[in-house]
């Protein structure tokens, strides 16, 4: 079977979309503001270790959970598109959806250093409701397409790119402008939006086979 290069760009932009490492470059700065440049580090290690254990019980188990619930994909696939939709809607307007970010309240606690790398840094920041239905409607698409060699080239792509960016956090806080982190953020609240409304689109089909006549 040939390897489907587009379905990896699509994991890939659809993750790149809604963890936006960029624009959380600033977040991450201010979670650890104080900070030793060891201690930043070893946030940024373990944000990108939970990150990638949350993402692989997603792809691995969500399917499981769901049946457990007795919710079938589609069903979820159209919630999934209509939360990811809310996320896009709120990166395009220049703010930060609340499932994927602190609240004010928490904002304004004092965080313990060595445990923002799980929350919010990881949960709800990175591994969010909206992370977590991507993941679960494209690891779906992946098993019945045949595609699973795919979906963990585009995971696997995203998580190294992750973890150079948080990693990095402290050189690329001193070189990205607001500007930048702005345009980037509405950017990819387009692509977002448009897997969001591929995720609606496809479940509508499978649930009204009619609407394709």
């Amino acid at each position: 079977m040939q390897f489907d290069l587009a379905f990896v760009t699509k994991v890939f932009a659809a993750l790149f979309a809604i963890m936006n490492p960029i624009a959380n470059v600033p977040v991450v700065l201010s979670l650890t503001e104080g900070a030793s440049a060891t201690a930043q580090q070893r946030t940024a290690v373990m944000a990108t270790i939970g990150t990638t254990i949350g993402c692989f019980i997603a792809v691995l188990a969500g399917g499981m959970i769901l049946a457990i619930f007795g919710i079938s994909v589609n069903d979820f696939r159209l919630a999934g598109g209509l939360l990811v939709l809310l996320i896009a809607l709120s990166m395009l307007q220049g703010t930060a959806s609340h499932a994927h970010a602190a609240t004010p309240k928490e904002k304004a606690e004092d965080l313990d250093p060595a445990s923002v790398a799980i929350y919010p840094l990881t949960v709800p920041l990175l591994v969010g409701p909206g992370t977590i239905a991507t993941l679960i409607v494209f690891a779906e698409t992946a098993r019945t397409q045949g595609k699973l060699t795919e979906l963990a080239a585009g995971l696997g792509l995203f998580l190294a790119l992750l973890a150079a960016a948080l990693l990095s956090a402290p050189f690329l806080g001193r070189h990205l402008s607001q500007t930048a982190t702005a345009i980037t953020r509405r950017l990819m609240g387009m692509i977002l939006a448009a897997v969001a409304m591929e995720m609606i689109v496809t479940s509508l089909r499978d649930l009204f086979p009619g609407l394709t006549r």
